[in-house]
């Protein structure tokens, strides 16, 4: 129970006598210089445009980022994240496959790539930029789009538009604060000689890619600003080492006079009979008398290995992924270890997925391409029953796929589970395996084929 009364008294206490019992508010020589952190708006707007530029930098030249940042896009979104229709009619869910599949392969509205390969490029650019914009263009053929990187939506734009309605960070909110459109240059902004004034595109016909980290952010923070800092520090440390190692293996030896006559570094003639050429083996030299050879001792890498390797941990921490799939490192990797990096990753992926990806990119794409199939009569069914389904997401393979195949069968035995739900695991529609299973049956029938289908309960084969 609440002691209401204890409080009220504890507040009406004058500001000198309230004690700070969390030690992380209180103050003190042992807090005096610690950064904290403002507003997320704020905070973002003020960052984002250092932090995009920083980002994209060592994502093009840093090989451990670039490699972390691949292994993103192929672990989350691989080939495709596909929509499966959940409408009752299977002539219908045939149907809506059928237009899903003909939008994707003309669903670039720049003709570069599929509607899968806008999917991998949008969370590149989430990934590297903090966020992604992508508009929505109704054309005769059906919707295409146009992906937008963060720099077309100016971030500066903020502005009072009366009424209650304002223009925060670029993004046009009402007096109820929801999102009803977004201004966007006409053109690219560092194209030269492009008008710099500003479309407005309502938000239903623009999706925008982020990871928000706090309620009410409007605006995304590039994924590696956790690790930006110490990339830097990184990269710095490796090209001194480099350097250093470098320059250690360029001198092989040293020829000391001690009368003071021998060559020096300014590439002067040598004494007579000192080492004029490179050694080679069995290779024997006369030195004058008095004259003797030192040989170079090049530093060496030391503990640099190691700490180089908790560095990339760190960042790899940072990153969100497992530590080989940012360094390529598997030497002290075991099967256990991988398939522990793997559970976690694997959760990382299919939050990211199902929360980020899905409700902020699929789900408006998808609508665009039902609703375009209704309004052009080629389905005539409710919207809303036609806008229902479910995605399915790349499968991520095990280590062992077979010991987890071999799992799958007692729980499909036991009723726990549905073979619809262990095909989706695979990333596959479970009635398009059917029908190709009932296809290559037929064929193999007619073709007077006989192969081994499936097991059975004693270890032998049926065929089909």
């Amino acid at each position: 129970m609440i002691d209401h009364v204890g409080l009220l008294a504890w507040l009406r206490r004058p500001p000198a006598m309230q004690t700070r019992r969390f030690d992380a508010a209180a103050g003190g020589r042992r807090w005096q210089g610690t950064p904290t952190f403002g507003p997320i708006n704020a905070e973002v707007g003020a960052a984002a445009g250092p932090v995009r530029r920083r980002a994209t930098y060592f994502a093009r030249n840093n090989p451990w980022i670039a490699n972390g940042v691949s292994a993103l896009v192929a672990n989350i979104v691989g080939p495709g994240i596909q929509p499966i229709s959940k409408h009752p009619d299977p002539a219908v869910r045939k149907a809506l496959h059928e237009a899903w599949a003909r939008w994707v392969s003309s669903a670039d509205a720049d003709g570069v790539t599929d509607g899968y390969g806008l999917q991998a490029l949008a969370l590149r650019t989430c990934i590297e930029q903090g966020e992604c914009f992508a508009q929505i263009v109704a054309t005769s053929g059906g919707p295409r789009v146009r992906l937008l990187d963060p720099e077309m939506v100016p971030i500066e734009e903020t502005r009072e538009l009366g009424d209650g309605r304002r223009i925060v960070q670029g993004i046009e909110l009402d007096a109820a604060g929801q999102r009803v459109a977004y201004h966007v240059h006409r053109a690219r902004p560092d194209i030269a000689g492009s008008p710099r004034d500003l479309v407005r595109i309502p938000s239903a016909d623009c999706c925008q890619l982020y990871v928000p980290l706090a309620p009410g952010q409007l605006r995304g923070v590039s994924w590696l600003a956790p690790v930006l800092l110490r990339l830097h520090e990184l990269d710095l440390y490796e090209d001194a080492q480099l350097v250093r190692q470098k320059v250690s293996a360029l001198f092989a030896g040293f020829v000391v006079d001690p009368n003071g006559t021998g060559g020096g570094f300014d590439g002067a003639a040598p004494a007579p009979g000192v080492l004029e050429s490179g050694l080679e083996p069995g290779t024997l030299k006369a030195l004058p008398p008095g004259t003797d050879v030192r040989f170079s001792e090049p530093a060496q890498v030391g503990d640099s290995v190691d700490f180089l390797k908790l560095q990339l941990r760190s960042i790899a921490a940072g990153l969100g992924v497992p530590e080989y799939l940012l360094t390529g490192d598997l030497s002290q990797a075991s099967y256990g270890s991988l398939r522990a990096a793997l559970l976690e990753f694997r959760t990382r992926a299919e939050q990211l997925q199902h929360q980020v990806l899905v409700p902020q990119l699929c789900r408006p794409l998808w609508r665009a391409v039902v609703l375009h199939e209704v309004f052009t009569h080629r389905l005539a069914a409710e919207p809303t029953a036609l806008l229902d389904c479910e995605w399915i997401t790349p499968s991520l393979p095990w280590i062992d796929p077979e010991k987890d195949a071999r799992a799958a069968e007692p729980l499909l035995a036991a009723g726990l589970t549905s073979r619809r739900r262990v095909v989706a695991g695979f990333g596959w529609d479970v009635e398009e395996i059917d029908r190709e299973i009932a296809a290559d049956r037929d064929r193999a029938r007619s073709l007077g084929l006989a192969f081994p289908f499936r097991p059975t309960a004693t270890g032998g084969r049926t065929d089909a």
